[in-house]
């Protein structure tokens, strides 16, 4: 990683260690007692600033709504305020596109002492962009990365999406960022993602992290046929065991693992929620429903007193050790309709599309694999590093 460091802003490189390393721990150390004491806050929230956005994507819960819709500067702003009271400076920013979020620097800017990770497809991280963020010095951008040229404009419903993700890895690099790339892995791309010339490209372009996914088909063109199967799905979590070992010079993250390679949900362990650009808490951004919303009151009152919220906790692991929504849709419906949870896909026909749905495999099918190196086994003991709900 020294390559990485020696090229990362100073000022930026400082922030992501007391505001995303020792802010971090603290604050999954505060969301650690307080489940002990039953006190439920998430450790750390993923916000869709915005609905709208640039491209088309296979497998994205923000197509085709009918309405598309934003969450107001105040909005935000109260969010991060009333999150940073519980001790949380982490959080996750999504869309739609952020970066079509006009008011999304002044956020950056305004809550210095936060640390924020911008999900993004990159065709819009100009060079400018990226000296803006590097001015904010408190963002990581985390670069959408789905194919090659062929694979990329078909799952992103674009054009040229597969050069233009390459420049934007270039102008966050070139601007001294800490950057990271995220790879959401299908049948279509499993190859290239678990080859060797994929990281060692990441490396010498001197992306600093790069986060795997698991395709979850969800959205207008959920693409089913995409979904991993498990033969797939244990090729992918032994890759990950092997590269973490191989590479040195990039960090290795998934979203599905423990330390002891144990499979969870992390809305499942209350770890994380997300605020769609309604307002609306869902679990996580593919289960599209809710009862609750930041307009209701402060987000400390939502969750002590939100039946829903804390049945996820308990109800889901009975449902799938992975992924409800891939495993179990029909399931996940009846505890939806428990709890007359309201559609906020935008589409109003989620409920429909999940009982329509057939089940696909979900991380939980994997057979348990610990993880080798003492560090990532440290880091998703002691930090929310890996325990991310995006996907």
């Amino acid at each position: 990683m020294i390559h990485v460091i020696r090229n990362t802003d100073r000022r930026c490189l400082r922030r992501f260690i007391v505001n995303m390393g020792m802010k971090g721990v603290a604050g999954f150390a505060r969301y650690q007692r307080r489940m002990k004491k039953g006190d439920f806050f998430p450790a750390f929230h993923f916000i869709s600033v915005t609905d709208h956005c640039n491209l088309h994507c296979l497998g994205c819960w923000v197509t085709g709504k009918k309405q598309n819709n934003q969450l107001s500067a105040e909005e935000v702003d109260r969010i991060i305020i009333e999150t940073k009271q519980k001790g949380s400076y982490f959080f996750g920013i999504l869309g739609g596109e952020p970066l079509l979020y006009k008011s999304l620097m002044e956020i950056f800017r305004k809550h210095s002492d936060c640390y924020f990770q911008l999900f993004t497809n990159g065709t819009l991280l100009s060079p400018s962009v990226a000296e803006e963020l590097r001015q904010c010095a408190n963002v990581t951008p985390l670069i959408s990365f789905e194919g090659d040229e062929n694979v990329a404009d078909i799952r992103r419903g674009g054009t040229a999406v597969f050069q233009r993700t390459q420049q934007a890895i270039g102008n966050a690099v070139d601007a001294g960022l800490l950057t990271g790339v995220a790879i959401s892995v299908c049948k279509s791309n499993i190859d290239m993602a678990t080859s060797d010339a994929f990281i060692q490209s990441l490396i010498d372009k001197k992306v600093a992290y790069l986060w795997y996914y698991i395709y979850r088909p969800v959205g207008e063109n959920a693409s089913v046929e995409l979904a991993l199967d498990a033969s797939d799905i244990l090729r992918l979590r032994k890759h990950l065991i092997a590269a973490r070992s191989h590479y040195r010079s990039i960090v290795v993250i998934d979203t599905y693992w423990d330390a002891d390679g144990k499979p969870f949900c992390p809305a499942a362990k209350g770890l994380s929620h997300h605020i769609n650009a309604s307002g609306y808490i869902e679990p996580c951004p593919v289960v599209q429903f809710a009862t609750d919303s930041v307009h209701d009151g402060k987000l400390d009152a939502i969750y002590r007193e939100s039946s829903f919220l804390n049945d996820v906790r308990t109800v889901f692991p009975t449902l799938s050790k992975g992924c409800p929504v891939m495993d179990n849709p029909q399931s996940l419906v009846g505890f939806i309709d428990a709890h007359s949870a309201k559609d906020t896909s935008g589409r109003e026909n989620e409920r429909t599309r999940l009982l329509a749905m057939p089940e696909v495999t979900s991380h939980g099918s994997c057979p348990v694999i610990p993880e080798k190196q003492w560090i990532y086994r440290f880091a998703k003991r002691r930090a929310f590093f890996g325990l991310g709900a995006y996907g």
